[in-house]
């Protein structure tokens, strides 16, 4: 049974739809948005195999023609070159305004077609196709595009809605432990900022989500998403609310950055980061060591990592934190849980503090 959750964005409004077996049907799910017939299908070579013949025979059923563009397996797609290298595979094939970008792989797939979308004739269609956790339930919603720069993750980027997002939930089996985990931190994140019901349920109901239980997956990415949508409609471009879905992002993207972006999944650099955020949270009076305590537990229960790696030094990672774009003023910005359920944007705290977190 899918799900369809819409985003409500006005003119730029658009639906996810959660389910088994939506490749098979994408051409008739795309035929009401009214794109062009030519569409670019991204993707990278592991997900190609897997997925590319289905959805693009399925296009084809419906009179689209497909151009294929393959990227690289890893955070170094999401790069100025890969972005010029799409510009001129759509050039190539004549593509126009209402030529469709379609990202068909996990979130740096996303990613780099998205921002090709928002900028290709600024602007044409773009219709996400995750077929990660990860991406399902959060970098394919909510509009965020974006390639790194050698100095900061995600640095040079857009909002630039989809038409639809597709999460198609069979893809799921095909994903290595490491990938599933790396989606369940923002699953636990999404809980821990906005739904204490949910975070109590995951408690109970981790060891469900870990055997890949099919309810289980379908609820868990259904509640993420709704509350990533429900953010999203209130704080489009992240002016004020929509900051809250960064928690654990600002000490995450420094440990990726640090780190080199492929060595920590996205999920377990933010999983550490939460639990350092989680530490500077109860130093500012915002949780107590019991919340501090069940946030650790869980994130341990699924078998990601809770700590700064030893071999990143607490100061180089304060200065590269500096380097974020949620920097205001010179203020690094911190979004924390106050309590379960709940989170707040604290700015001007004292870098003593933060370098506590780091030990």
């Amino acid at each position: 049974m899918n799900t369809v959750l819409p985003v409500n964005l006005g003119g730029r409004s658009y639906d996810i739809i959660i389910g088994p077996g939506l490749h098979q049907g994408i051409g008739d799910l795309l035929a009401p948005l009214n794109i062009g017939k030519k569409v670019l299908l991204v993707n990278n070579p592991r997900v190609g195999r897997l997925y590319r013949q289905t959805v693009e025979q399925a296009l084809q059923q419906r009179g689209y023609g497909v151009t294929v563009a393959e990227v690289p397996d890893s955070e170094e797609a999401k790069s100025i070159q890969q972005a010029a290298r799409l510009y001129d595979v759509m050039f190539d094939a004549a593509m126009d305004r209402n030529s469709a970008v379609l990202a068909l792989g996990g979130g740096v797939v996303g990613d780099l077609a998205g921002f090709v979308a928002a900028t290709y004739m600024r602007g044409v269609p773009f219709v996400q196709i995750p077929t990660t956790l990860l991406a399902m339930v959060d970098s394919s919603v909510g509009g965020k595009v974006a390639v790194n720069h050698p100095q900061g993750k995600n640095i040079i980027g857009a909002f630039y809605q989809p038409k639809l997002v597709l999460a198609d939930t069979d893809t799921l089996a095909s994903l290595d432990k490491r990938d599933v985990l790396s989606g369940l931190a923002e699953v636990i994140k999404a809980a821990l900022i906005k739904d204490a019901d949910f975070f109590n349920w995951l408690e109970e109901n981790i060891h469900r989500v870990l055997a890949l239980e099919t309810q289980s997956l379908q609820k868990i990415i259904e509640l993420s998403c709704r509350i990533k949508a429900r953010v999203v409609e209130s704080d489009e471009t992240e002016q004020g609310l929509r900051a809250i879905l960064n928690y654990g992002h600002t000490v995450g993207h420094g440990i990726e950055t640090l780190s080199g972006y492929g060595i920590y999944r996205h999920g377990e650099a933010v999983a550490m980061g939460m639990v350092a955020e989680a530490r500077l949270a109860l130093q500012l009076g915002l949780l107590t060591e019991a919340d501090v305590e069940r946030i650790e537990k869980l994130l341990e229960n699924c078998g990601l990592p809770t700590a700064v790696p030893k071999g990143i030094n607490a100061r180089h990672l304060l200065a590269s934190m500096y380097k974020d774009k949620k920097v205001l003023d010179g203020l690094l910005t911190f979004a924390l849980p106050d309590g379960i359920g709940r989170a707040v944007i604290k700015r001007d705290i004292p870098e003593q503090l933060i370098l506590n977190t780091f030990n």
